[in-house]
């Protein structure tokens, strides 16, 4: 957990040095202040999408240190050997370059997809699931993962996070600032007094709310996406059973926030909490493959 703690911090950290001297250059270099809108515009593009987009690019190196992830170079076992070339067999159908695979320790159920670009990704599947899943089940998961990668479900999630960052930074101020403004009734000088502040803290807060709302729609609906993707390189059978095995430890996730949203099994939420989980319930995803047209699978049986 330490170790977790850890990195985290230290990812974030270098992400506000880095995202700090880019401010600075703008503001001594080039002379852009935070007094207009065009300058807070180019502020939050700034923060934003640079925060997006560094974590994107650090995604796999993150996920490999904070989970612990084994990396298979050379198979040590027959299972290893399986899961590499059940991936790259997938990777082929789907039309991506192979990804990186690996295993980490976690006691549930659960698999993850992430990296920069389709051709440069990581896949990992914990010890739980090869314990508790047979191959039919574990193919499946790993299709689904796959199709992950080739959705480009990552890069997409980091733009439309960078978009929702740069609206919630824009937003919060230029209103903060009408309000400050009638509040203050044109304050001479023209400076910003401690309401302005007050008020867009508490709209970042707001804004921040339903941004991510809007964000963990996507992550569901990219769920749903990704089943769809496994059924086809598996076979909806096999991906409909993954799921059903998947209900034993779902809701369970030892993964670290970075990469949560890309596990197959997502935090449980019931009513409203719902708009905030970054997977649609277990059940729904079910019917979903049950509902939808039978496509012909392009994965083999396999079974343990």
């Amino acid at each position: 957990m330490f170790k977790r703690i850890a990195l985290f911090l230290a990812t974030n950290l270098a992400v506000l040095v880095l995202l700090g001297i880019v401010m600075s250059v703008l503001q001594n270099v080039f002379g852009i202040r935070l007094g207009n809108n065009g300058a807070i515009l180019v502020m939050a593009a700034v923060f934003g999408f640079g925060g997006s987009l560094i974590s994107l690019l650090m995604s796999k190196w993150v996920a490999k240190k904070s989970t612990g992830a084994y990396v298979i170079e050379q198979p040590r076992n027959e299972t290893e050997q399986w899961l590499v070339s059940t991936v790259r067999r997938q990777a082929e159908a789907a039309g991506i370059g192979m990804p990186e695979v690996a295993i980490y320790d976690a006691p549930e159920i659960n698999a993850f997809a992430t990296g920069a670009n389709r051709n440069n990704s990581l896949v990992a599947v914990s010890t739980g699931l090869i314990r508790a899943m047979t191959r039919d089940e574990a193919e499946a998961v790993l299709a689904h993962e796959v199709s992950h990668v080739a959705n480009g479900d990552m890069v997409t999630m980091a733009l439309i996070q960078g978009v929702l960052n740069t609206f919630v930074l824009v937003a919060a101020r230029i209103v903060g600032g009408w309000i400050d403004t009638m509040m203050s009734g044109n304050r001479e000088g023209g400076g910003r007094g401690l309401f302005y502040f007050v008020t867009v803290f508490a709209l970042d807060i707001v804004f921040g709310l339903l941004a991510s709302m809007i964000a963990m729609a996507f992550s569901r609906y990219r769920e749903f996406r990704a089943d769809a993707g496994g059924a086809r390189l598996a076979g909806r059978d096999k991906m409909i059973a993954a799921l059903k095995r998947l209900s034993l430890t779902y809701g369970e996730s030892t993964l670290p926030n970075q990469v949560q949203a890309f596990g197959i099994s997502g935090a449980v939420g019931h009513g409203l909490s719902k708009l905030m989980r970054s997977h649609p319930p277990l059940e729904e995803r079910i019917q979903a493959l049950i509902d939808a047209p039978q496509e012909r699978a392009s994965g083999s049986a396999m079974v343990r």
